[in-house]
């Protein structure tokens, strides 16, 4: 069993009622916000909402934590403190309900923080609503979600790690869904277009179960999707879908299977492609950088981004493959401008 600490650090204001016990004792002044956590887990009876989190991590011996939160989204990377050193980081988190995919179980109600790393120490915590936060909305399918269990996980799911205090993530991806089902299920777009407002980005990947889908009716379906957005005051931001890893005996994924080309012959990273040129809309290229990254790694190394050994799929990755293209996904929010400036994580 991995040990856990909960170090003593400095009263923090925290701005929602105490409702639990601390694992462990405390000497000194541990921080308030300590008393919503037992063990590994930290739970704040807080609304629906968006939530800023400020974490105090370390210990008197060296430390190295990491958080998650929620429907298992990596909201802080390990973060390394060395022995007798407090290392203050914070991120801004959803809360919704569901709390993981939209058409989901809804979970449970609040904020929940898990408390995880190869050696972690918390020190302190505080949780306050938001203000002037702007949302990353991700509309996708299984291969962006918050997936709900191992060895599972969409790039959306990892997304948050890399971002500051200042920007979320909500994460309405929700797996098996196309173009045509997104838009006609009101727990989906009916339900994530009201909560955009201006300045909020909307990044659209959808593409893997558009397989019986015509490509007027996608590019139509496309169309309508960025409408929506600018409608709103968003900025719409369509991604090529990832690769699925598919080789051929060359070591290239030259091949429609590998590349999103249905079985109608519609190339969708193509149609996505055009539809962002003639809307005049960002697009972060996610097939072409995704197949440039599997390619690197060859047909072995490029097994651990997907589930190749767990359950012989070639279309969802793994921790390791979503947190590799999440960082993909960053690196295109920095380089287009599309977050604010200091909000991203690049180290």
């Amino acid at each position: 069993m991995r040990r856990f600490s909960i170090a003593v650090a400095a009263a923090v204001t925290l701005g929602v009622a105490l409702s639990s016990v601390p694992a462990q004792a405390h000497t000194g002044r541990p921080s308030p916000g300590l008393a919503h956590c037992i063990a590994d887990t930290c739970h704040f009876d807080v609304p629906p909402g968006t939530y800023d989190v400020r974490v105090v991590v370390g210990g008197k011996t060296a430390s190295a934590t990491s958080i998650s939160g929620e429907s298992r989204r990596s909201l802080l990377p390990e973060t390394a403190a060395p022995a007798g050193e407090r290392i203050t980081r914070s991120f801004t988190v959803n809360v919704r309900t569901p709390e993981g995919e939209p058409t989901g179980p809804e979970g449970t109600p609040g904020l929940d923080l898990r408390i995880g790393g190869t050696a972690p120490a918390l020190a302190g915590i505080e949780v306050k609503r938001a203000r002037h936060a702007r949302q990353i909305f991700l509309v996708g399918d299984s291969t962006v979600c918050d997936q709900p269990g191992d060895p599972y996980s969409g790039w959306g799911q990892q997304l948050p790690q890399y971002l500051r205090k200042g920007v979320s993530v909500a994460n309405y991806a929700d797996s098996g869904e196309s173009t045509v089902t997104y838009l006609g299920n009101p727990q989906l777009w009916a339900t994530v277009r009201p909560l955009i407002r201006p300045g909020d980005a909307v990044l659209v990947q959808l593409a893997h179960n558009d397989k019986t889908t015509d490509e007027a009716t996608y590019r139509a379906n496309l169309e309508a999707l960025v409408a929506g957005v600018l409608e709103r005051g968003g900025q719409p931001v369509l991604v090529t879908p990832i690769v699925r890893r598919w080789f051929n005996p060359d070591g290239t994924l030259n091949n429609g299977t590998a590349l999103l080309v249905n079985g109608l012959g519609v190339d969708h990273p193509a149609v996505v492609r055009s539809v962002a040129a003639a809307r005049d809309v960002p697009l972060i290229d996610l097939t072409a950088k995704t197949k440039a990254l599997v390619e690197s790694l060859g047909v072995e190394g490029s097994k651990a981004l997907y589930l190749t050994n767990e359950a012989r799929d070639n279309t969802h990755t793994s921790v390791r493959g979503a947190t590799a293209y999440a960082g993909l996904v960053r690196d295109e929010l920095v380089t287009q401008h599309l977050v604010p400036k200091g909000t991203v994580r690049v180290g």
